[in-house]
């Protein structure tokens, strides 16, 4: 059987711990964090130009780790290998608890800052969550989410810390507190009342621990804890280089839209760019006005993206308003990406510069793999548009024509891709059937993605074998929509599908319905009515990505195979 490898050469695997990586002197020199100097920005506030430099990040990450380890309210609940649920929008806090609860030893599971009490509650319970660090204004779904999990109500507040608005623990502004958390224990609050001496370590064997658990529905199903851990972590931060654009210290910023909670926001904004030593502006949700606004404003130099976001770069009015002649790269991923969108944004914002380049390029990856697995050359990225690129190196890679992985394809043929390599996740989360039908025996993920391999080692996504429908980068399980539909009182039976949008550059939601008393709906009016009412109900079940955009169908009977 062919397994394909990169033309890059493996680096070195290291057995150490996400922290210590990030952190640990590369030199003799003083004041070396990580292998730049502590006064470089790490983390940048958009909305406030509040900065964290690496040396008070190292510094606020340890205060933290100290404080969840002596403090009354949160010391018996964070011990190590314990999990901590993060509930928040970006913000120049996400960095500080992510990394100091890695510091404590802490396992950290990352929730949608969309989800509703119901979604957020399963995946507490199904982390075995003991601490929630939510923002402020998510502090109503957070109680609502720990009263659903059973948490008794003396002790659902004891179970919060919360994320303020108030940047002054940062050097930042003020800023009022919400009444709500009035008695809550807060970020600040952790803050400034020692620093460990040093972090959990987790070396050797020990770096097989899991320490991030992001929340992926796989092929099919429910959603699923993947357990990354620690040198899944440090082996992709290392080997993604070899087909990163360069990133220069002092010289590049990276503007930071992707949120955190997602596998492509927590590797590539809040671990790698730090790796060389460059700031991450960090916006709080994307907004074209402010996206501009930001990149005039820092001279950004790259962004991570997903398609729609190159749509609305393509038409919105705001590109004209400001220079962006900074920007030098867009790199996209969670989606794919066509030759007519990258064409019309590339021109555009050519056009309003003199000199200079700038370049669009794609990704692929997956929240089991940590996430990336290829990437597009930027010398290639026109030449090879449309291609996912070049497969990272320490990766393997089969295509494979059937489910037991006996035939595979030819060149050129398409197959499902298969992947492994030390960036493959530990596996799903209490879930071994799962994980056993994900990995095989022998240590190969099966990503769901059909794809070809050309001549030349360039990787195309072709088809999905999985069910999974992606809205705007995020994934929205067919199964999971349908099984809150049916607890709807006048639905019998239902499917979901994607449909594809050229004009938004994504996947729909879409519903096909069976009434559970046809008789009341015979007319076309009465039929849509209802079908009007199905899509506003769901949006008081489902986080937003998750809405029926592409509208709801109601159907006689659901094709069985």
């Amino acid at each position: 059987m062919p397994i394909y490898t990169s033309p890059f050469g493996d680096h070195p695997i290291l057995s150490t711990s996400v922290f210590t990586r990030l952190f640990a002197p590369r030199s003799d020199a003083p004041g070396d964090v990580g292998g730049f100097p502590a006064s470089l920005p790490a983390f940048v506030d958009a909305a406030t130009g509040t900065s964290l430099t690496r040396g008070q990040l190292r510094a606020q990450s340890l205060s933290l780790a100290y404080g969840l380890k002596h403090n009354p309210n949160t010391s018996p609940l964070a011990n190590r290998g314990e999990v901590v649920l993060i509930y928040s929008p970006n913000s120049l806090a996400w960095p500080v608890v992510l990394f100091g609860s890695v510091a404590a030893g802490l396992r950290c599971t990352l929730a949608n800052s969309a989800y509703t009490s119901h979604e957020l509650s399963y995946q507490y319970n199904d982390s075995r969550a003991k601490l929630i660090f939510t923002s402020e204004e998510g502090l109503p779904v957070a109680r609502a989410a720990l009263a659903e999990s059973g948490v008794p109500n003396k002790d659902i507040d004891k179970r919060i810390i919360v994320l303020g608005n108030d940047l002054r623990w940062a050097g930042g502004p003020s800023a009022p507190r919400s009444p709500a958390a009035a008695g809550l224990l807060k970020l600040e609050d952790l803050l400034g009342k020692g620093e460990l001496k040093e972090e959990e370590k987790f070396e050797g064997d020990l770096a097989h621990e899991t320490t991030y658990l992001c929340y992926s529905s796989g092929t099919t199903g429910k959603p699923k804890g993947v357990e990354t851990t620690h040198q899944n972590v440090t082996t992709i931060m290392d080997m993604v280089g070899s087909l990163f654009p360069p990133l220069t210290a002092g010289v590049d910023v990276i503007l930071g839209i992707l949120p955190f909670f997602h596998i492509y926001g927590l590797g590539k904004l809040l671990h790698y760019p730090f790796t060389r030593g460059c700031p991450v502006v960090i916006e709080t949700r994307f907004d074209p006005v402010r996206f501009c606004a930001y990149v005039a404003k820092y001279k950004a130099t790259l962004s991570l993206v997903v398609p729609p976001v190159l749509v609305i770069l393509a038409r919105h009015p705001v590109v004209d308003d400001y220079d962006l002649s900074s920007l030098k790269v867009l790199i996209s991923g969670a989606a794919p990406l066509g030759y007519n969108l990258v064409k019309t944004v590339t021109d555009r914002l050519l056009s309003r510069r003199r000199g200079g380049t700038f370049t669009i390029t794609q990704a692929y990856g997956l929240t089991e793999t940590s996430p990336t697995t290829h990437m597009l050359p930027l010398k290639d990225a026109i030449r090879k548009i449309g291609s996912i690129g070049i497969l990272l190196p320490n990766l393997e890679a089969r295509l494979v024509e059937d489910d037991d992985g006996k035939v595979d394809a030819g060149e050129g043929q398409p197959g499902e891709l298969w992947v492994r390599g030390k960036t493959v996740m530990k596996g799903y989360l209490n879930n071994p059937t799962a994980t056993a039908n994900a990995i095989t025996s022998e240590g190969w993920f099966k990503t769901g993605d059909v794809a070809i391999r050309d001549s030349e080692g360039y990787y195309y996504i072709v088809d999905r074998r999985k069910e999974l429908i992606k809205y705007k980068g995020f994934q929205v399980p067919p199964a999971e929509l349908e099984n809150v539909l049916l607890t709807h009182p006048d639905i019998a039976d239902v499917a979901v599908i994607g449909l594809e949008s050229a004009k938004e550059a994504t996947e729909l939601p879409r519903a096909y319905i069976v009434h559970a008393h046809p008789e009341k709906i015979t007319t076309a009016r009465a039929k849509a009515e209802f079908a009007n009412g199905v899509v506003k109900w769901m949006e008081t079940k489902v986080a937003r990505h998750k809405y029926l955009r592409g509208g709801v169908g109601v159907i006689d009977v659901v094709p069985k195979r």
